[in-house]
C-alpha cells in the first residue's frame, strides 16, 4: 500500500462527525458516506463559491436552498448549519435530491470549527 492510498483510507466520513459533534441530520442521509477533506466557515455565498475546496464540510448560518446549490457546485461533503438555525422544506428537499447532508448544531460556527479541527479535519498534515 503506497502512502497516498493509506492517507485516503484515513479520511473521515460525514457520518463519523455526527456523534462527536452532537449534530442532527436534517437532510441528505444518502450522502453520509462522503469524505470530509477540509472545512470552510462562511455565510457569504460568493466567498464560499470562490474559496471553499472540494470535499469540504461547510459551516454556515444560511438556511435557504441556495446553500445546496453552492455545495453541489463546489463538490462539498456536506453542510453544517450552526446556532440552531433550521433550513426550510425546499432546502431539505433539494438536499435530499442532491444527496448533500445538512446537519444542524446548537453550537456557534466557531465552536464547530474548533471541534472539527480537533478531529483532524483541516490540519495541514491531513490535507
Amino acid at each position: 500500500m503506497d502512502a497516498r492510498t493509506k492517507k485516503e483510507e484515513e479520511k473521515m466520513k460525514i457520518g463519523e462527525i455526527i456523534e462527536p459533534l452532537k449534530l442532527r441530520v436534517i437532510a441528505g442521509k444518502g450522502g453520509l458516506g462522503r469524505e470530509v477533506r477540509s472545512g470552510y466557515c462562511g455565510d457569504l455565498l460568493s466567498d464560499v463559491m470562490a474559496n471553499a475546496s472540494d470535499g469540504s464540510i461547510w459551516i454556515t448560518i444560511q438556511t435557504h436552498q441556495n446553500i445546496v446549490a453552492v455545495a453541489v457546485l463546489r463538490d462539498m461533503a456536506g453542510i453544517i448549519i450552526s446556532a440552531d438555525h433550521e433550513p426550510d422544506e425546499e432546502t431539505k428537499k433539494r438536499a435530499e435530491a442532491e444527496n448533500i447532508p445538512i446537519l444542524v448544531s446548537s453550537m456557534t460556527s466557531f465552536e464547530i470549527a474548533g471541534l472539527l479541527y480537533e478531529l483532524g479535519i483541516g490540519k495541514r498534515e491531513n490535507i
